[in-house]
């Protein structure tokens, strides 16, 4: 197993430093799990700090073998003002991590796709009081912080009977900061349009891509997620969903080979590690 490169005690210093400098700074929490700190917000994208699926999938042909150590227990994690859930699978909605992050944030809000209220509240229990419902197109204020609903397609730009998407990214603003979080998606025809306008610093995308032997739905590969933090124009792209289920990753080689051929800023982390973001 990966060690991360930093985790427990080192990583709460870390953050503990940059809230006291007011350093805008970003963490990799792993697969699709981000902290954010800035202007004195502290949003978490899409965590996941659990083995659930590693111990529901141990006896079944689809092994989600772990392949980074975890890099810290949810509830060491306070402060948060906004917690993000893109979509209901559970590597973006997990019972074990989302339970003890809102016992030890007793403020924070967590904000999850409207088509998807009734499995939040079916997974989570009685956290109503503590939800933010958004939809693609639909901005709302949590916790001090602007947020967008993008549309996503993990496979497909899926909905509801009334037509609430299922699968969302979010565009977040948090004072001089815009970053976009893509939860789990694919190109889409109406993912660029959405975005551009937006002037996107800091782009959050996946790198595992659309394997259909994998039996799970696809992501966008290395090449797409460059390309797409190129055509928002974002100002650095930073690549997640790798490097945690052995049957469900890519090395990052093609993305960095991709940006550096568009001429696209980016930065690959390790589990655990952060980068300061301009303020």
């Amino acid at each position: 197993m990966k060690p991360a490169h930093q985790k427990d005690e080192a990583l709460l210093r870390d953050i503990l430093a940059a809230r006291a400098r007011n350093q805008p700074r970003l963490w990799w929490l792993g697969q699709s799990g981000f902290l954010v700190h800035a202007a004195g917000k502290s949003v978490l994208f899409d965590p996941y700090l659990s083995d659930s699926l590693t111990r529901k999938y141990a006896q079944t042909d689809k092994p989600h073998e772990r392949m980074t150590e975890r890099v810290i227990a949810p509830n060491r994690l306070t402060d948060i003002d906004v917690i993000t859930c893109s979509h209901n699978h559970t590597d973006h909605l997990d019972g074990e991590t989302l339970l003890p992050l809102l016992a030890a944030n007793p403020r924070a809000v967590l904000v999850v796709p409207r088509a998807n209220v009734s499995v939040v509240l079916e997974r989570l229990g009685s956290v109503e009081a503590r939800l933010v419902p958004i939809d693609a197109g639909e901005a709302v204020r949590a916790g001090g912080v602007e947020l967008l609903g993008i549309p996503a397609a993990h496979n497909t730009v899926e909905r509801d009977e009334r037509g609430r998407c299922r699968f969302l990214g979010y565009f977040a603003r948090i004072d001089k900061l815009k970053l976009y979080h893509s939860g789990d998606t694919v190109l889409h025809e109406t993912l660029v349009p959405a975005l551009r306008p937006l002037r996107v610093d800091l782009a959050l995308v996946p790198i595992n891509g659309h394997k259909p032997e994998r039996r799970v739905a696809g992501n966008l590969s290395g090449a797409e997620a460059a390309g797409l933090a190129f055509d928002i124009g974002a100002k650095l792209a930073v690549p997640h969903h790798f490097d945690m289920f052995a049957f469900n990753t890519e090395p990052p080689d093609e993305f960095v080979n991709e940006c550096r051929r568009l001429g696209q800023a980016y930065q690959v982390l390790e589990n655990g590690a952060g980068i300061n973001l301009e303020a």
